[in-house]
Formats: C-alpha cells, sequence, structure tokens
C-alpha cells in the first residue's frame, strides 16, 4: 500500500499530465483501476468523450499511436453495418486506457532523467495535456458535413 506523499506526488503528476483541473478527479480515479498494486491491467472504464470522439479523443489526449491505429480499424472497418458502432463502444470503454498508458510512458522517462520534484511536474505538464486544435477541426469537419448534408437534402426537399 502506497503511503501518503507517494499518492499525493502520483494525483500531482496525473493532474499536471491532465492538465485540466476539472477533469483531474475523473482521470486519477480511472488511472487507479487500472494499476493493481503496482501491476497494469486493462480495465473497461467508460468515457463519453472517447466513444463520441474515437481517435480525435486520442489525438486531443496526445496519444499518437492509439490514434493512428484506431484511425486505421474505424477507416477499414467502420463501413460494415454495426461495425461502427461497435468501436464506438470499444473506444469508449478502453479509450482512457490508452491515455493511462501514455501517462505512464510518460511518467517513467520524466522519472528516469528528472531527480526534482517540481522539475517533474513542469515537465509532465509540458508533454502531457491536450492538443486543442483538434477541437478546432473536428467543428469544422462537422458544420462542413452538415453543410454537405444540407446542400444535398436541400434540392429534395425543393422537389417535394
Amino acid at each position: 500500500m502506497q503511503d501518503q506523499s507517494t499518492q499525493d506526488y502520483q494525483d500531482k503528476m496525473i493532474e499536471a499530465f491532465i492538465d485540466k483541473p476539472s477533469e483531474t478527479l475523473w482521470y486519477q480515479m480511472s488511472f487507479k483501476k487500472f494499476n493493481v498494486n503496482g501491476v497494469d491491467k486493462i480495465q473497461w472504464n467508460w468515457s463519453w468523450w472517447a466513444f463520441g470522439g474515437g481517435f480525435l479523443y486520442l489525438l486531443y489526449r496526445k496519444q499518437y499511436l492509439a490514434s493512428l491505429i484506431l484511425f486505421v480499424i474505424s477507416t477499414l472497418l467502420g463501413f460494415i453495418p454495426f461495425v461502427s458502432f461497435i468501436i464506438m463502444i470499444l473506444a469508449g470503454g478502453y479509450g482512457s486506457y490508452f491515455v493511462y498508458q501514455g501517462y505512464r510512458k510518460k511518467l517513467l522517462e520524466i522519472e528516469t532523467v528528472i531527480e526534482d520534484e517540481q522539475t517533474r511536474l513542469e515537465t509532465m505538464k509540458e508533454v502531457g495535456g491536450t492538443h486543442e486544435w483538434v477541437i478546432w477541426v473536428y467543428a469544422i469537419f462537422m458544420i462542413l458535413i452538415f453543410m454537405l448534408l444540407g446542400t444535398m437534402i436541400m434540392p429534395l426537399m425543393m422537389q417535394a
């Protein structure tokens, strides 16, 4: 069992990695599910953001390889009926685990080369966090989709 100072340190590092105070507690609780007495364990942990965002959620959270893999899977299999929905459900259930894996990797890198706790926290904040631009790309993409659908539906409505 971890002592309080170790737990406080871990909580601070997760907070620095997530870099969103409103989301920190959720990720701290999630990450604890993925680590059982120091052993990593993949586990179902629902995230509506991962469900709705899929590979964009992972890109937003700077999990590049997982995002690329989910993008490829979604692109190759998403056209099969119901498969895209199954992919969304799996992303919703396991997406936060891939964020956890990214956190663990960065934590190990940082702790290997940096001894000072404050410098570790600053470094984690720098390498963690989010890509805010993903939100804008997604918003623009959705606007374009709705505009495209509108240009396809309007002529049909005019004919009726």
